[in-house]
């Protein structure tokens, strides 16, 4: 009979990557996280021993908690959640099982030092357009679900970086930003280590309209003019970011499952 306290790794890897993805908590000991020190896409490390301390930060949150191979620190991590009202499974196998299926792992050493409140914090150029609204959410989606990003004039990006303990990205002479013939997304890709299918199929198109090579892939076009259109609703750089999360997350759905559908007129076509 399936447990109703735990979730298996096809099902969690079907939610990761989605803006209502649960959030993920490693509990791993020190011991097993230094031996793999790689997380679970989007998640974060938290102590078992003082579960009842930090259990509110998730009230209202459905939580999904990690252990190495899914026994007591996370089955009790997670009970002792649901005794304070959130709703908490644990992983079915824990870390070991997510990594023996070769699910999508973020290299912890890639993720940049976070702040007092535990978020990574990012700056970049103003009025975004492709890339500066793809990492953001790839970073979201990812690798730290409440990043804070700081949208500013070109000629203080590295001052901001500097004064404020940020992370430039996508301008020039930085380490997250174009390599070559690819764009900062490539590069974010890459050092987290997240080669899944779906990613590298939207990181073509995004590639492909952020470097107007519009023909390396049909859907670049328009995905570029919606793009743009954004950039053009928006006087507020972060409600266009917050749009434009929108428009990310229903591209990489199609690329993850929709690439192979085609919509046909009249019904009764093949494909509808």
């Amino acid at each position: 009979m399936p447990s109703t306290t735990a979730i298996t790794v096809p099902q969690l890897s079907r939610l990761v990557g989605l803006p209502d993805a649960p959030c993920l908590v490693d509990v791993r000991t020190d011991e097993d996280y230094e031996a793999d020190p790689r997380l679970l896409p989007a998640s974060c490390r938290r102590d078992f021993r003082t579960v009842s301390t930090w259990a509110a930060e998730f009230s209202g949150r459905k939580v999904v908690v990690i252990c190495q191979r899914g026994q007591k620190l996370s089955q009790g991590v997670a009970a002792w959640l649901r005794h304070e009202g959130i709703p908490a499974e644990s992983l079915e196998g824990g870390f070991e099982a997510w990594a023996a299926a070769k699910a999508p792992l973020v290299a912890a050493s890639a993720i940049p030092p976070r702040d007092e409140n535990g978020r990574t914090v990012w700056v970049t150029r103003s009025r975004p357009k492709v890339d500066r609204i793809a990492c953001p959410w790839l970073i979201r989606r990812f690798v730290d679900p409440d990043a804070v990003f700081l949208f500013v004039d070109p000629a203080e990006v590295t001052l901001v970086a500097d004064r404020f303990a940020a992370v430039p990205f996508d301008i020039e002479g930085v380490f997250w930003s174009h390599r070559g013939d690819r764009c900062s997304f490539d590069t974010m890709i890459e050092e987290f280590g997240l080669r899944v299918d779906a990613l590298d199929r939207l990181a073509l198109i995004v590639r492909a309209a952020d470097t107007a090579r519009l023909d390396l892939i049909p859907q670049a076009a328009g995905f570029l003019a919606a793009s743009l259109g954004l950039s053009r609703m928006f006087r507020d750089d972060l409600e266009q970011l917050e749009a434009g999360m929108l428009l990310y997350d229903a591209f990489f759905r199609w690329c993850r499952d929709a690439a192979e559908e085609t919509h046909n007129w009249p019904v009764g076509g093949k494909a509808q």
